[in-house]
């Protein structure tokens, strides 16, 4: 990798572009010059960056101007809008919305899974979903060894997994009750504080969401596994950060707990913490702010045959969003 390139993060105040700026210091990511873009009514508002501070510039059609890396994190079309921009100036996009996941051209990448699909960019390459991303930390070493069919999940969606309008909701919600004042609801259609919302992302025709056919859908093109099926329920919990998912998992070869146990011991990027007899399991509370995800619970399936019921938690502000984000910067 040249030394010191010119980085940019479009989305820079919201609670993604944040750690993004964190995590490109703390990996040392070689970042010659930092531009942090947001919207106007950010524009001139400074955020630390390396023992300085960063000056936010207002988003433009001009605003790649010699930018190697641009990391985007401001909503599908924002993507949509400005990501030709930073490719025709030259930078390579990483872009963190939705909006180019399931374009043919555009690789959809986990680092420790696919890293090497980054090679087909045409300019452009997307971060995954957040609960895909985590999920299949532990499901990939898992399919590698045994080969999956298709897997039966519930996640448990931190609000952070919204935005940082979010978390001042949680927030201001259980102030709110604590001190017997009225419950204001913007950001969710109920009540989040103390409460569980099986509904994220817009509903389809299939009754399904959006986001819990992302699993499926993304999950083929990471895995490069066009058949894999998954049946996903996505639900927003009162958790300020880092998203659990409880999976079910079929495979093709027999499985057994100890064989798993093996294959994920050796996963880049995931921890098994599981020891029930001591009251050790993941928790989001413990993973939030760690770069690794972690897997427990790891228990045969009683219910279908040759199948896996495990628990994986992760950061998806880190491994969902911006960890993945620079190190496919890295990869570059």
């Amino acid at each position: 990798m040249s030394k010191n390139l010119h980085v940019a993060i479009v989305g820079a105040t919201g609670a993604v572009g944040v750690e993004m700026m964190k995590t490109l210091e703390k990996r040392n990511f070689p970042v010659g010059k930092l531009t942090l873009l947001a919207s106007a009514k950010s524009a001139g508002k400074r955020l630390p960056f390396k023992g300085g501070e960063v000056v936010i510039e207002e988003l433009t059609e001009k605003s790649f101007a010699g930018v190697d890396v641009a990391l985007f994190s401001a909503g599908g079309s924002i993507s949509k809008q400005f990501a030709p921009f930073a490719t025709q100036a030259g930078a390579v996009v990483v872009d963190n919305s939705s909006a180019f996941r399931m374009d043919a051209d555009v690789p959809l990448v986990v680092p420790e899974i696919n890293g090497a699909d980054v090679k087909a960019s045409r300019g452009i390459i997307a971060n995954p979903n957040c609960t895909t991303a985590i999920t299949l930390m532990a499901l990939w070493p898992l399919h590698q060894a045994f080969g999956v069919k298709r897997v039966i999940a519930s996640s448990y969606q931190a609000v952070s997994g919204t935005g940082a309008q979010a978390i001042e909701e949680l927030r201001a919600q259980v102030a709110a009750i604590s001190e017997g004042r009225p419950v204001v609801s913007k950001v969710y259609p109920h009540q989040i504080a103390f409460n569980v919302l099986p509904h994220v992302d817009s509903f389809l025709d299939s009754g399904y969401t959006k986001e819990e056919m992302k699993m499926q859908h993304e999950g083929r093109r990471i895995m490069h596994h066009p058949s894999f099926r998954a049946s996903v329920t996505c639900v927003r919990v009162p958790v300020y950060r880092a998203h659990s998912v409880a999976v079910t998992a079929e495979f093709e070869k027999p499985i057994s707990v100890e064989a798993a146990r093996a294959a994920l011991a050796k996963a880049p990027g995931l921890d098994i913490v599981d020891d029930p007899k001591s009251n050790t399991y993941p928790l989001p509370l413990n993973v939030a702010e760690r770069d690794n995800c972690q897997v427990g619970r790891i228990r045969m399936d009683c219910a279908l045959d040759n199948a896996l019921a495990f628990w994986v938690v992760g950061d998806q502000l880190l491994k969902g969003a911006a960890l993945n984000a620079v190190q496919i910067a890295e990869l570059l």
